[in-house]
């Protein structure tokens, strides 16, 4: 074939328009009602469409999560480091696609969302370096009058449901994720409605990784549709309502007392998540375990 010919063939293709799918358990379902919707630019220039994830789809996200909890909360603190610092090893090798999502995503030039997922990149690193610090550094051995030991140990909260920022598509994801993950619980993401792009090439990330099925599993759809069935659903311990509007956090707080669940206070709007982070996040997904062994004769 001829150049002229292939430059002619180029021309005329039609590139492949994308339908994305849910991450779930370690697998990629279409979304059970069967919905989708267009994914565009701040422009409005169309991107790809993306599976519109329904209740029963949040429901099956929770039972794939408290599946996996066992083993995940289960595993040694060194071990969970290695499995999410491969996680950033694989988010460098995509580093030239996550740059590229992000900048068609949030409207921005190459060199500041370059900077973004390096941060990110960056932000994930930083998160697995403390998985086998937390227990020293938050627990404790206490002072007490008797013949015993006392330790108090920080343990995994459970399973999170996290509504993820709708506005830093990559940075933010991964700030509100990762130390969900570091602590030991698993997590239930509901990504950024209109930039949703980065969230699914993470889930891609996380399927190729060490990560077990489960442990984190991404929807896409609406934070104020998803978010309610979060916060008032059992078997979720914990809500990060990030994602969630100023007053529907309200009625998610509300949903979320009925079963006693943890709820973040999150700002509005949202931080600037460039900012270097602490150990506040960590701390909210761990419950003090104080255990008393008597001491030997």
């Amino acid at each position: 074939m001829s150049d002229s010919s292939v430059s002619d063939s180029n021309q005329s293709r039609i590139s492949v328009a994308k339908t994305y799918k849910l991450y779930i358990g370690g697998k990629f379902p279409r979304s059970e009602s069967g919905r989708v919707y267009p994914v565009t630019d701040p422009k409005g220039a169309f991107l790809a469409n993306a599976a519109h994830a329904s209740r029963k789809d949040a429901r099956d996200a929770v039972v794939a999560a408290r599946k996996a909890f066992g083993g995940w909360s289960g595993a040694t603190a060194y071990n969970r480091g290695q499995v999410l610092y491969r996680i950033a090893e694989v988010l460098e090798g995509r580093r030239g696609q996550f740059t590229a999502e992000v900048a068609a995503s949030e409207g921005l030039p190459d060199r500041q969302a370059e900077s973004l997922v390096d941060t990110a990149i960056d932000r994930w690193v930083w998160y697995a370096g403390w998985t086998d610090k937390i227990a020293a550094v938050l627990g404790s051995a206490n002072p007490v009058s008797g013949p015993y030991f006392s330790f108090t140990v920080p343990e995994p909260t459970g399973v999170v449901g996290v509504l993820a920022p709708q506005e830093s598509s990559l940075l933010g994801l991964v700030s509100v994720l990762a130390p969900v993950l570091a602590t030991g619980s698993t997590a239930v993401v509901v990504s950024s409605a209109g930039r949703p792009l980065p969230a699914i090439t993470l889930s891609e990330v996380l399927a190729t990784s060490d990560l077990p099925g489960g442990v984190a599993n991404i929807l896409t759809g609406h934070a104020a549709e998803l978010g309610p069935w979060l916060a008032s659903h059992g078997d979720v311990n914990a809500l990060d309502p990030t994602g969630a509007s100023p007053a529907d956090r309200v009625e998610l707080a509300r949903e979320a007392a009925g079963t006693v669940k943890r709820v973040l206070t999150v700002p509005d709007p949202e931080p600037d998540w460039t900012a270097r982070p602490d150990l506040s996040r960590l701390r909210r997904y761990l419950e003090a375990k104080t255990v008393w062994h008597p001491l030997g004769v």
